[in-house]
C-alpha cells in the first residue's frame, strides 16, 4: 500500500490513480479517505485522483502529537510538495474544509487551481458574534467527554446525523469501523482544534476559484452556512443538495460527481 512519509513515524496512507488534473480529496474529522469511495474510479477516468488519509485516521499512523488543523496543513502541503503536485484542485469536506483554507492561509494560491468546500461553516465554534457555529462550549466538552467515554457508543448516534436517510446496517457497519480506527486521544484532541479555528478574516483575500457544496436537509450545518460562504468568498458559487444532509457525495454521488466535474472543467 502506498504511505508518504512526512516525518519520523508519521506515514500517510493514499491512493493515487489516473491522469490530468490533480484533484486531491481531504476528508472530515475522525473519517477517512474510504468516504470518498463513490468519487474515486469516477474522477480518475479524466483526472488524477488522490485520496489522502489524514495522521492519525483511517491507514495512517496513529500518532499522538501534531493533531491540529494547521498541521494537518502543513502534512497536506508536504505531501503535494513531494509528489510535485502542480495547478491541484483541493476538495474539502467537511474538517477537510478548515484544513484547504488553512492551506491557502500558510501557502498561498500559487500552486491550487480552485478549491471545493463540501459543506462547512467558516468556524464550528457559536462565538459572540457568530451565533451560526454549531456547537457552543458545554457542547464541546459533552462531546468531548463521549468521545473519551464511550467512543463506539457515540459514533453510532453520530454518524447517521450526517445523513438525511436512515444507513442500511451494512453502511454504517464499516463507517463506525472505519471512524473508530481513531483513537479516542486523538478523536478528542483532534475534535477541540478543528471547533475552535475561525476562518472568517481569511476570505476576503481568497482569489482561487471556489465551488460551495451544501446538503439542503443537513441536521449538522445550517443551510445559511452555503449563503455566508458565497457572499464573503469572491468567485465562489453555491450548489444546494436537495436530497442531502452531510454527506452529498454519498447521498447523491451521481449529481455530486457531475457538479464537481463542470466546476473543474470551467477552470
Amino acid at each position: 500500500m502506498p504511505y508518504f512519509n512526512v516525518e519520523d513515524q508519521v506515514d500517510l496512507y493514499y491512493e493515487d490513480g489516473g491522469d490530468g488534473t490533480v484533484v486531491l480529496f481531504i476528508h472530515g474529522v475522525w473519517m477517512s479517505s474510504r468516504f470518498f469511495k463513490k468519487q474515486a474510479d469516477y474522477f480518475r477516468k479524466n483526472y488524477r485522483a488522490i485520496l489522502l488519509d489524514l495522521r492519525g485516521h483511517g491507514q495512517s499512523s496513529k500518532v499522538h502529537h501534531g493533531h491540529t488543523v494547521a498541521n494537518y496543513a502543513r502534512d497536506l502541503h508536504s505531501f503535494i510538495e513531494h509528489s510535485q503536485l502542480k495547478n491541484v484542485v483541493l476538495i474539502g469536506w467537511s474538517m477537510g474544509a478548515f484544513i484547504v483554507w488553512d492551506y491557502l492561509q500558510q501557502f498561498g494560491e500559487e500552486n491550487i487551481k480552485g478549491t471545493v468546500i463540501v459543506d462547512e461553516l467558516p468556524s464550528d465554534f457559536k462565538w459572540d458574534d457568530f451565533p451560526m457555529g454549531a456547537f457552543d462550549f458545554p457542547t464541546l466538552i459533552h462531546l468531548m467527554r463521549e468521545v473519551q467515554n464511550n467512543q463506539d457508543g457515540f459514533l453510532k448516534h453520530f454518524i447517521p446525523l450526517m445523513f438525511k436517510k436512515e444507513l442500511p446496517k451494512k453502511e454504517l457497519e464499516w463507517m463506525l469501523e472505519e471512524t473508530t480506527k481513531v483513537p479516542a486521544s486523538i478523536a478528542s484532541a483532534i475534535l477541540f482544534d478543528q471547533t475552535v479555528v475561525d476562518y472568517r478574516k481569511q476570505f476576503k483575500d481568497i482569489k482561487v476559484p471556489t465551488l460551495l457544496c451544501f446538503g439542503r436537509e443537513d441536521k449538522l450545518i445550517p443551510v445559511e452556512a452555503g449563503h455566508y460562504l458565497q457572499e464573503q468568498i469572491d468567485h465562489s458559487r453555491l450548489v444546494f443538495f436537495e436530497d442531502s444532509c452531510h454527506c452529498p457525495f454519498l447521498e447523491e454521488p451521481h449529481t455530486f460527481n457531475n457538479v464537481v466535474t463542470k466546476f473543474i472543467d470551467s477552470l
